[in-house]
């Protein structure tokens, strides 16, 4: 076992501890923040399959997060005004069910990844760049304009979603739920880096023309990846509103766009637990930092330089002292 393996095992472990300790020591605004982290890690986590894996950086993975976050709030909106979503040509009622929700975040962050690359992967650097962040734009100001839910003040869920079987007002059993689905998309991100995909994938971001030249399109693998980075992302972003019971034009935001990325750098981009220790980082960085001063966001770009600076693969890099590797 490398060390990156031991390390991965202990975050794994210590994410799923912490929380438990906080229950046992009646501390619930501590399993908040583990759920946050957990949350925040999956949306992580699918940027890492376009970003790591696939080499594309993308400045408006937002887009997909908001997507999810309204894919919640309007659905449960409407099961608790008791007002469907559509009548004609068929019914089609909202719904507190968590699972139903999350098919529905995924679906919609799956197919508008799906058109979004399909433009945007006709273009590469910085005009990938630049045009994921303008997709991204788009639809933030889309969100702010849309008054039937909430525009620019956003749409609040009064009561948190449902789950079979499990009190999701708990926040120990909500925090099981965010854990269990981080761990099922970090383990599909493993498989799929180890896949005949993966492999083709990896070869076609460092050598596109020689992967071209034994038949491998790169557009086409870019454009499933960026497909599954996006339905991971809007996942999350479906769980984060359902956290917070609350939904608004912040979650398309390029900031929020920049956090995720933030995320990767600091625990390790292409590394498999990169989004999670990423995650852990800022949010513990936020909640010190932030009670001495309103401006803590500097301390994290001192620790962002020297990461970028001194660990190019960043804090899982620096302990497991080996190369770049997603695994």
């Amino acid at each position: 076992m490398t060390r990156e393996a031991t390390f991965n095992g202990f975050v794994s472990l210590a994410l799923l501890l912490f929380p438990l300790w906080a229950w046992w020591a009646d501390e619930p605004f501590m399993i908040t923040l583990a759920t946050k982290v957990a949350i925040l890690g999956l949306a992580g986590v699918g940027l890492n399959i376009a970003l790591g894996l696939g080499g594309l950086v993308s400045l408006g993975h937002a887009a997909f997060f908001g997507i999810g976050g309204y894919a919640m709030g309007i659905l449960a909106s409407h099961a608790q005004s008791y007002a469907p979503l559509m009548e004609w040509p068929f019914l089609i009622e909202g719904t507190k069910s968590m699972p139903i929700i999350w098919i529905v975040a995924l679906i919609a962050s799956a197919v508008a990844a799906l058109l979004i690359g399909a433009l945007s992967l006709r273009t590469s650097g910085v005009y990938f760049i630049m045009i994921t962040l303008a997709f991204g734009q788009m639809l933030y100001y889309f969100a702010i304009s849309w008054s039937a839910y909430g525009g620019e003040d956003g749409l609040s869920i009064y009561v948190r979603n449902g789950f079979p079987g499990m009190n999701t007002l708990d926040p120990i059993q909500f925090f099981i739920i965010a854990y269990v689905l981080l761990m099922i998309a970090i383990l599909f991100a493993s498989r799929l880096a180890r896949s005949a995909f993966g492999l083709a994938l990896n070869a076609a971001r460092q050598t596109p023309v020689r992967a071209e030249t034994v038949g491998i399109v790169p557009y086409r693998l870019q454009l499933v990846a960026f497909t599954l980075s996006g339905a991971i992302t809007g996942l999350a972003g479906a769980l984060f509103a359902d956290l917070n019971r609350f939904v608004s034009p912040t979650m398309l935001s390029w900031q929020t766009s920049g956090e995720i990325m933030v995320f990767l750098i600091l625990g390790g981009t292409a590394r498999l637990f990169g989004p999670v220790v990423g995650a852990a980082v800022f949010i513990i960085l936020e909640e010190i930092l932030g009670d001495f001063s309103d401006y803590w966001h500097i301390h994290l770009g001192v620790l962002l330089l020297l990461i970028v600076l001194f660990a190019r693969g960043g804090i899982i890099g620096l302990v497991a002292g080996e190369e770049k590797r997603h695994a």
